[in-house]
């Protein structure tokens, strides 16, 4: 692979993976430490807009910070130089993101693979990275089929592309400078296609029509432009889910029409009351309707007529066309209108006709002429019905007195249920059972597992009256956590995986450290260590071998001491002997690796070790005359067998 197509010295690309409107994805491989990555490259073409790179970098900037298993992690960003026009270069930045294998919703959806169950746990997924990022004060802006992936391997959903997050501070960038609106038509919320400020109940409308589409297999609005998807999601209601999919439940439409109100202050207010509906709806617990006292507002911020017809019908009998009353407001030729004379005054239609001298309005009769005896008794019917009516009101007023001092019924009491060690959603299902009305409150618990109930207020066993609220405490888990024991061993990679899922983080800087045993690249411990108790978020060392060996110094040690030095370290020792006068016998005089060098694991080490030298040969005596007269004749006795028996001659000896 040519070093263009590495990044930073580091990221080595591969295959294109996806592309979009203004960057594309490539599968790659950071060589630093040896792991699969995804690597998202702004469009050379767009490089030179500092609108996109703003974008591009805001979208770094967003996820660096949220560190949750439903949203796709930012490892690194950067930027490289590419060949531009005229012979110069432009800055492409880039970002380094978790490699997630999957298929997008969308995919999912046009595959018709999504059941409802699997589209309630795609979308209680989505709503868990939304609260997440929502409290770190994130709004995604675009939660669409698209931009949420789900993987298969870890049966979990991931929420990807914040490219067009803002912070909640920051929420009020609703439009571009060239006031296009941010987002996408199909899954816009009323106040983004208004151009309106954003908050995090918009991005809760994108996840209802998210679940909406899972549902039935399309948005809620169809349109044939963006601009009339925006205004359908603006003025009309969506069809309910249940028309288009037989097997949607009452309940599950109820949660889809709260997500869809177009004032948001009619709808979830955050995303765990989001997700504590849909499990609720899964169990067959619709969305409560709200009171008379808190009906729907209207979410063009208008007041309906005393007589129920909306200030948008605007009627006019000579005018021949009107704006209709319905949620789509569009216009309706007059000959649809009511012919009736007597249905026009309850759209509020004014009626307007020439008159001549004398004549009187269209459409009213001309009053005739009344005798005396007539109004005699017109006069007696009236003040009959007038006494009729004081004796009816009278009654009703003595009737209604006596029943509103009578003592009120009692009330029966219903005691509350056990919860204890039951999960979240079992916990609601038995109190709403029961008669009330549970508020969720979560609480750090040192033994009991996170999303499992703690208990009540009031306990359990005490007497209530129906539909009263009752507080169910559940765990948020402990907040205190260990470190897992079996890091060591475990890639880098993986050890972070597995800090993130217990709460912990991994610190940005990796150490290395020498180990004899422990493979190039692989964990050897933790700072702090594996089993201690730390608070949860707590940023955790990792300590990653090397590979390599620290020699020691060997020279002067005894051979055997040598030896046991080098096992200790994986090593192995190869001795040579050399005669040497000045070093005690069995020491080692010199190594083939200096002292503190570092080398691989399980080399040999070549040493050196002293021995004493030969003794010197014992020279022969020089013999004396007398010596040698003596051994001459030793000599011929033993030729001659023995001595003779006689005197010898010298001729003999040979003297």
């Amino acid at each position: 692979m040519n070093t263009q197509r590495v990044l930073s010295g580091r990221y080595e690309l591969g295959e294109l993976i996806g592309r979009g409107g203004m960057a594309d994805v490539f599968r790659g491989v950071d060589t630093r430490l040896g792991r699969t990555v995804a690597v998202k490259l702004l469009r050379p073409d767009l490089a030179r807009d500092p609108q996109f790179q703003a974008r591009f970098k805001r979208e770094a900037q967003a996820v660096a910070a949220l560190n949750h298993p439903s949203i796709v992690a930012i490892y690194d960003t950067g930027d490289h130089a590419v060949p531009g026009d005229h012979d110069d270069s432009v800055r492409v930045p880039y970002i380094v993101m978790e490699f997630v294998s999957g298929k997008t919703i969308r995919d999912l959806v046009r595959a018709k693979e999504v059941t409802i169950d699997r589209a309630i746990d795609f979308t209680l997924g989505v709503l868990s990275a939304l609260d997440y990022s929502h409290k770190a004060g994130i709004v995604h802006r675009d939660i669409k089929p698209a931009n949420v992936m789900f993987c298969p391997d870890s049966n979990s959903v991931k929420v990807m592309d914040f490219g067009i997050a803002r912070a909640m501070a920051d929420s009020a960038a609703t439009m571009t400078q060239t006031q296009a609106v941010v987002g996408t038509a199909q899954y816009l919320s009323p106040e983004q296609a208004r151009g309106e400020a954003v908050d995090a109940r918009s991005d809760l409308y994108s996840a209802g029509c998210l679940l909406y589409e899972m549902l039935t297999g399309r948005p809620p609005f169809i349109g044939d432009s963006p601009v009339s998807v925006a205004y359908q999601h603006v003025r009309e209601i969506p069809e309910l889910a249940s028309s288009l999919n037989p097997d949607v439940s009452e309940a599950l439409d109820s949660v889809l029409m709260k997500a869809l109100e177009k004032n948001r202050a009619d709808r979830f207010q955050d995303a765990a009351a989001f997700r504590r509906a849909l499990r609720a709806a899964r169990s067959g617990v619709a969305v409560a309707p709200p009171a008379a006292s808190e009906a729907p507002t209207n979410p063009t911020n208008t007041v309906s007529r005393h007589d129920g017809v909306p200030p948008t019908a605007a009627f006019s009998v000579t005018g021949a066309k009107f704006l209709d009353d319905t949620p789509g407001g569009r216009l309706r030729p007059a000959e649809d209108t009511p012919g009736d004379d007597h249905l026009l005054p309850a759209y509020g239609i004014e009626l307007y006709g020439s008159t001549d001298s004398g004549s009187l309005p269209l459409a009213l009769p001309v009053e005739r002429e009344h005798t005396p005896r007539q109004k005699s008794r017109r006069r007696t019917w009236i003040a009959t019905l007038v006494v009729l009516t004081m004796l009816v009101l009278a009654g009703g007023g003595l009737w209604l007195y006596n029943m509103m001092n009578q003592a009120p019924p009692p009330v029966a009491k219903v005691l509350v249920p056990p919860v204890t060690s039951l999960t979240e959603s079992e916990a609601l299902q038995r109190l709403y059972n029961a008669g009330f009305k549970p508020q969720l409150k979560r609480l750090q618990h040192e033994t009991i597992p996170k999303g499992t109930a703690i208990g009540t207020v009031p306990t359990s066993g005490s007497s209530l009256d129906a539909n009263s609220e009752v507080t169910l405490n559940i765990s948020e888990g402990p907040s205190v956590v260990a470190i897992p024991a079996d890091l060591p061993g475990r890639t880098e990679a993986a050890a972070r995986d597995v800090l993130r899922q217990k709460g912990l983080t991994g610190a940005p800087t990796t150490s290395m450290a020498n180990s004899p045993t422990v493979p190039a690249g692989i964990v050897i411990t933790t700072k702090p260590a594996p089993g201690q108790n730390v608070a949860v978020g707590s940023v955790v060392e990792i300590i990653v071998s090397t590979g390599k060996v620290t020699v020691p110094q060997l020279i002067g040690l005894p051979v055997a001491e040598a030896e046991t030095a080098l096992e200790a370290l994986g090593l192995t020792l190869s001795a040579t002997e050399v005669e040497n006068s000045q070093v005690e016998p069995g020491k080692v005089t010199a190594q083939s690796d200096a002292a503190d060098s570092l080398v691989v694991q399980g080399k040999t080490i070549a040493v050196t070790v002293a021995k004493a030298p030969a003794p010197p040969a014992t020279p022969a005596p020089t013999p004396t005359p007398t010596a040698t007269k003596q051994g001459a004749k030793e000599s011929a006795v033993n030729i001659l067998g023995g001595f003779p028996s006689g005197p010898l001659h010298a001729g003999q000896l040979g003297a």
